[in-house]
């Protein structure tokens, strides 16, 4: 039981390292002249044609290939996973960025591990919030604040963009709450069809209500293809699966205070890849997120 679970936190982990980086190479298509709309749809386009095909034609296919639930109450909250866990998030989360600084939008986004700890027990009233996991989420979240402030502890308030980004931390919150209900019942990999798919289609009011349009002639770029796949394959396909499927074995509170550790990969790729600098105090909020989370992980 200690080494599976071991695993399951490594594989956590893993899949938040992932994410870090993802940040990075999103940058890097915005500068190519991609819209963050355009990035959504490309990145889980190519996830779910990849993982329809994956499950025609080799064994994760098994028990995954149904087009429906067997419920449509099931099939209801799906629905509202690809809201919570693609169209809403993303949107909510991009355009935050637009009204509020990057610091606002991440210190508030990475703050969701505590929302979702109290959303799950207010759900879920005989799981009981343990003091040692209050206190080592909360150790993480300071710790994750030091990182993403950098030693910069100035905060420009926005209402209209901290409440942006609120709402996509209440949406992966909620996202959370509903893995935890539908993968006791479906596999991780239909479940994340089921993200993608309905991820993909509530995403067509948005192009109907705008004028966004795909910006093809940044698609000519070696470089944007090679980025996109990275975020469709490994940051989508691969990482949602994963995810999904930590979270069915450690339950939605153990996972998402992984999500702490997000900045800290982020800041590793950005010194690697675009030169940012790595200061003390990213250093200290990094030993207070691993501390934060050991304590919380401890039994």
């Amino acid at each position: 039981m200690k080494s599976s679970a071991m695993v399951y936190h490594l594989v956590a982990f893993l899949v938040v390292a992932i994410w870090g980086s993802t940040f990075v190479f999103t940058k890097m298509l915005l500068m190519a002249g991609l819209s963050p709309a355009d990035i959504f749809i490309l990145r889980f386009l190519v996830a779910y044609l990849l993982l329809v095909l994956l499950t025609s034609i080799t064994p994760l296919g098994v028990g995954s290939r149904r087009l429906l639930c067997r419920t449509w109450r099931d099939e209801l909250m799906m629905i509202g996973l690809g809201l919570t866990g693609g169209s809403i998030y993303f949107l909510t989360e991009n355009a935050a960025m637009l009204f509020t600084t990057a610091t606002n939008t991440s210190l508030i986004v990475c703050s969701c591990p505590l929302f979702t700890m109290f959303i799950v027990r207010a759900v879920y009233r005989d799981e009981k919030t343990k003091a040692h996991e209050l206190i080592g989420s909360l150790l993480s979240l300071a710790g994750m604040a030091l990182v993403v402030l950098n030693g910069h502890f100035v905060l420009h308030l926005s209402p209209l963009g901290d409440l942006l980004a609120f709402s996509a931390c209440l949406c992966w919150a909620v996202y959370s709450l509903i893995i935890k209900q539908v993968s006791a019942t479906y596999s991780p990999v239909f479940v994340t069809r089921k993200v993608f798919g309905y991820g993909l289609l509530t995403m067509i009011p948005y192009y109907l209500l705008t004028d966004d349009v795909i910006n093809c002639e940044a698609l000519r770029s070696a470089d944007v293809i090679c980025n996109l796949l990275f975020l469709g394959c490994i940051a989508s396909l691969a990482c949602f699966v994963l995810w999904n499927w930590v979270i069915k074995h450690l339950g939605p509170v153990a996972t998402t205070n992984w999500v702490y550790f997000n900045p800290i990969t982020t800041i590793v790729f950005a010194a690697w890849l675009l030169d940012e600098r790595i200061t003390p105090y990213f250093l200290l909020g990094a030993v207070l997120i691993l501390a934060g989370m050991y304590i919380a992980a401890r039994r």
